[in-house]
């Protein structure tokens, strides 16, 4: 595998020049943000971040410029492909190890490589991506691989039932695998009712419910054995307010908009989202991977950039969060992954990450 060694965490200038490659001239010393971008030569965003074999594996979307007219449905997301990231420890080198998977290379897919996540089952690596198919409606792919770096080779279909975006999947410590999904406005899960489509106009919130009614959850299903479908139908995770109610659709500060994510601590489950619109990674506290999880605040407070995507590892004795912004852009749409370290408090609260210094 022909790989790149990039720069270590902290360094801030270009490898690269090609098509709307970064450049980034603040220093550490003058800048706004608390933490650096991981990777500098490229643009990335939404970062998947896993350990497999020993070293942390990072799965991000590969932003790029795109003549697409920006709008609220994220048409100007227009990614292509993916690239694997690799590091030794949390403080080494980045590796990139090149493209991974192609849009071209997928036979069922037209457009749109939004974020991915990536899993591992007895030696097996699994792709997990959402993609525009010919009908332009969002699907869930799955791609498969030897080794965590890839390349990724595709199913010829998406995962049957599938939609909407964002998939990550869970594997829980009696050995099951569980998909998390959705995202509204351009993910389109407002455009489904009991796991069936039924559009309600062209708009962005066109399908979102009325303020006062119950917010769409995001969805959860079981996957098979050979981890390419869902072993049931899709449910709602259910996303509770201390009292035991379903938070509201104008709950806009705690409310899911995208980006689930999932983790393990002190026989916990934290389910972890972006609430979108208001920027803020949140999270639940449950028993259960299905939930219910009791809303309990934010882990990573708005960060600059209209979309905020995080992940959650642990590696070694410590757990890190992995999240993007705009830094070495200043644009929307060209965003890149950064990380820092998660603390859980005694009481297994998780400390708000401020990423802007005062």
């Amino acid at each position: 595998m022909k790989s790149y060694m990039l720069f270590s965490l902290g360094a801030l200038l270009c490898l690269a020049s090609c098509n709307s490659s970064p450049q980034k001239e603040e220093t550490a010393e003058t800048s706004k943000f608390q933490h650096d971008p991981l990777v500098t030569h490229i643009y990335t965003a939404d970062p998947s971040a896993h350990v497999f074999e020993g070293k942390i594996y990072v799965y991000p979307s590969h932003d790029v410029e795109s003549d697409v007219k920006e709008d609220d449905m994220g048409s100007h997301f227009n990614m292509m492909d993916y690239h694997v990231f690799s590091m030794e420890s949390p403080d080494s080198e980045v590796v990139d190890h090149g493209k991974a998977l192609d849009v071209e290379d997928i036979p069922w897919a037209e457009r749109q490589l939004w974020a991915p996540d990536a899993a591992e089952k007895d030696g097996k690596y699994y792709l997990y991506f959402p993609a525009k198919d010919k009908d332009d409606i969002f699907r869930i792919g799955v791609a498969i691989a030897d080794n965590p770096a890839g390349p990724f080779k595709a199913e010829p279909e998406a995962i049957k039932g599938s939609y909407s975006m964002d998939p990550a999947v869970f594997k829980d410590d009696d050995g099951s695998y569980y998909l998390y999904f959705g995202g509204i406005w351009g993910g389109q899960l407002q455009q489904y009712r009991d796991n069936n489509y039924q559009p309600v106009g062209k708009g962005p919130t066109d399908g979102i419910p009325a303020d006062n009614e119950m917010a769409l959850m995001p969805k959860i299903a079981k996957l098979s054995g050979d981890m390419l479908q869902m072993a049931e139908a899709p449910k709602d995770v259910m996303l509770l307010d201390a009292e035991g109610n379903p938070l509201l659709a104008g709950d806009n500060e705690r409310r899911f908009f995208e980006a689930a994510w999932v983790h393990k601590y002190d026989g916990k489950y934290y389910f972890s989202y972006s609430t979108g619109d208001t920027h803020f990674i949140a999270y639940g506290i449950g028993d259960s991977p299905y939930g219910p999880f009791t809303y309990q605040g934010n882990i990573l407070n708005p960060v600059q950039g209209w979309t905020n995507h995080h992940s959650i590892v642990k590696f070694q004795d410590k757990w890190f969060l992995f999240y993007h912004d705009t830094e070495l852009s200043d644009k929307t749409h060209l965003r890149n992954i950064k990380m820092t370290e998660l603390k859980h408090n005694a009481d297994g609260a998780i400390e708000t990450i401020d990423p802007i210094k005062d």
